[in-house]
């Protein structure tokens, strides 16, 4: 349960972060931010984990999931989904 709400609030976060550095207006709420921040999480788990699990705060792998969800928006975008 704690990490159901744990993965929340960071996402809300991240997706905050990630809409408030990305250039321009990104038009959309606060579920599709915690979204976005979830997904640009795991966009970045699976790039730099490379298979293995690590637990606990990282600040590079904060960072990473900022970029990851930035990369998410650009995505988002170029398809003309936002």
């Amino acid at each position: 349960m704690f990490n159901i709400i744990g993965m929340i609030i960071s996402g809300l976060i991240i997706g905050a972060l990630a809409r408030f550095f990305y250039p321009g207006e990104v038009g959309m709420g606060w579920l599709w931010t915690i979204g976005l921040g979830i997904a640009g999480s795991l966009l970045a788990g699976l790039i730099t984990a490379r298979g293995g699990v690590r637990g606990g705060f990282n600040r590079a792998g904060f960072i990473a999931s900022i970029l990851g969800a930035m990369v998410l928006i650009f995505v988002g975008r170029m398809l003309n989904l936002g």
